[in-house]
């Protein structure tokens, strides 16, 4: 490609670790690129909760804005962020092998308790805006009292340091991308099979125009195809379930020496119990099925 490509992304240092981690690859490749910082509504409202912030796409919306409008040619994003139901001119020409799509728990020393499940105080104060991190904790620690937590993976860190919480929930992906030392704190890694990661998390989604067949012909040789295959089935999961970050649902696809496996933890409203399901089969998208299912009939 003669021209530049200019990748968008947002300005938060986990942002701008994946926006470089594809520049260094298309370089490799022998483009020329060149990254552009677009802030985004969930970076410019940080005092409301995600239930209370309209619509959907918060961390995603401008971003496809410039790429509609032909300020970027690439937007980089945590897969996880973005709609299940994709603008009709805009394509994902590209998705990253999977980091660790396990959530992490962060506790303060002075929270920890070896007798207590996850090794935390009894009656502990967890900060996360998540729903479905919010629906999976109270399922295992029901005593547990939650707390909204909002901002970059450093602001959050910090406010657990300065007492806010005894404890606060992080996807492990961001936490090892950007190399942070965690030695202060006691570290959990939560389970993919015991708390199910959101449809897609630690995957990397590469988008551009669905007309640049020059750039989308590029991005082919960065192109994960059994991690689209796994992703794609867990967020048709959630699309089927009309969902967004708002929805408390996990989905999890795995290669397995069965073929697959695909799990997934669900409550269609906070007065039942989250519902956890599994299935094993050779077909991703035959296993989304089967849980939808599964979910139709817990619903």
């Amino acid at each position: 490609m003669h021209r530049k490509i200019i990748i968008g992304s947002r300005g938060s240092d986990l942002a701008l670790w994946q926006a470089h981690y594809v520049q260094r690859d298309l370089e490799k490749l022998g483009h020329q690129t060149e990254i552009r910082i677009i802030k985004t509504q969930g970076d410019e409202i940080q005092h409301l909760s995600f239930e209370k912030m309209e619509g959907k796409g918060f961390f995603t919306k401008e971003l496809e804005e410039r790429l509609l409008d032909n300020s970027i040619d690439l937007a980089v994003h945590s897969h996880k962020d973005l709609e299940t139901n994709p603008h009709p001119q805009l394509f994902v020409a590209a998705v990253s092998q999977r980091a660790d799509p396990a959530d992490m728990l962060l506790i303060a020393k002075d929270a920890a308790d070896s007798e207590q499940k996850w090794g935390l105080k009894a009656n502990p104060i967890i900060g996360t805006s998540s729903a479905r991190r919010k629906a999976q904790v109270l399922h295992h620690r029901p005593d547990a009292t939650l707390k909204d937590l909002r901002g970059n993976v450093p602001t959050r860190i910090s406010k657990l340091r300065q007492g806010q919480y005894d404890a606060i929930l992080l996807a492990k992906a961001g936490l090892d991308r950007l190399e942070i030392d965690l030695t202060e704190f006691v570290t959990l890694r939560l389970l993919p099979e015991e708390f199910v990661p959101a449809p897609a998390q630690g995957v990397l989604a590469l988008q551009t125009r669905g007309g640049d067949m020059e750039l989308i012909n590029i991005l082919t040789d960065l192109h994960n195809a059994e991690t689209a295959e796994c992703t794609e089935a867990e967020r048709r999961v959630l699309n089927q379930c009309q969902g967004g970050c708002l929805l408390p649902l996990g989905v999890y696809c795995a290669p397995h020496e069965a073929g697959f496996v695909m799990r997934a933890a669900y409550t269609p409203d906070w007065q039942r119990p989250v519902q956890y399901f599994s299935e094993f089969g050779d077909s991703p998208r035959v296993l989304s099925k089967l849980i939808l299912a599964k979910i139709a009939a817990y619903e």
